[in-house]
């Protein structure tokens, strides 16, 4: 019977989506920034080989590309909102005027869901007796759409927006240390694709250890599609290589 079969529409857990959330911009900031500044320093580095230059256009790619990802993060959560508020204000317009075809969709997801005969009937009814529920369970069962909150969309700008801003700082550090240690700028470039292959393969095993996945197919899977991608960047500053003075 009805009576013995809970249901309970209720949010994810919050530490979980939290969790989700800050981990997806976590690594979308910190790869793509990394990732973004290392070809772009590469490029730098190979065709003009001047310190002054390449830390000029790293640290210029840096804080425009973070500010630019944060930017980005933001608006895509707000039009989240917005397609959230436009698919609400209609099934909530569609429930109030056609409550049989609404209740016949409810139907037909708890069917797919296994439910049959007597019991699919008391479900429906259930649900459909609460308004805000039937709402509710429409937008997420039928539509896939949750609630985002606007404090989530600043959090999720600032979490992007800064890890973009260590993602890129990490391929400057051997340029940073370059005026204080014995090493030319072709050795800065290796070093440079050291650290930052590292810092990739890090960042794909915890997205690993924290979701589902082997953890060192990840890490080397994030390590090498990165590196891969900044080559390229290399290989247009070799294209644009200045010519060595007689």
């Amino acid at each position: 019977m009805i009576a013995n079969y809970k249901i309970s529409i209720t949010p994810s857990e919050p530490h979980k989506t939290l969790g989700h959330i800050n981990l997806r911009d976590i690594i979308l900031g910190g790869q793509d920034g990394l990732v973004n500044v290392l070809g772009l320093l590469l490029g730098i580095a190979v065709a003009s080989n001047d310190l002054r230059i390449i830390l000029a256009g790293g640290l210029a790619a840096t804080f425009a590309e973070s500010i630019s990802m944060a930017a980005v993060a933001y608006t895509y959560t707000r039009a989240q909102q917005s397609l959230y508020e436009g698919e609400l204000a209609r099934e909530k317009r569609e429930i109030e005027e056609t409550p049989q075809e609404e209740k016949e969709e409810l139907r037909d997801l708890y069917r797919q869901k296994g439910f049959s005969g007597k019991l699919l009937d008391e479900v429906v009814e259930k649900i459909a007796s609460d308004k805000n529920v039937w709402l509710d369970e429409m937008m997420k069962s039928e539509l896939s759409l949750s609630l985002v909150e606007t404090k989530k969309a600043f959090i999720s700008s600032a979490v992007v927006g800064l890890a973009a801003v260590v993602g890129s700082l990490i391929p400057m550090i051997p340029f940073f240390l370059l005026p204080f240690a014995q090493m030319s700028i072709n050795q800065a470039i290796w070093w440079s694709l050291i650290i930052s292959a590292i810092a990739l393969f890090i960042l794909g095993a915890y997205k690993a250890q924290t979701s589902i996945g082997d953890w060192r197919k990840s890490g080397a899977e994030i390590a090498i599609i990165g590196t891969v991608s900044a080559l390229v960047g290399y290989l247009v500053g070799f294209f644009f290589k200045a010519p060595l003075s007689p």
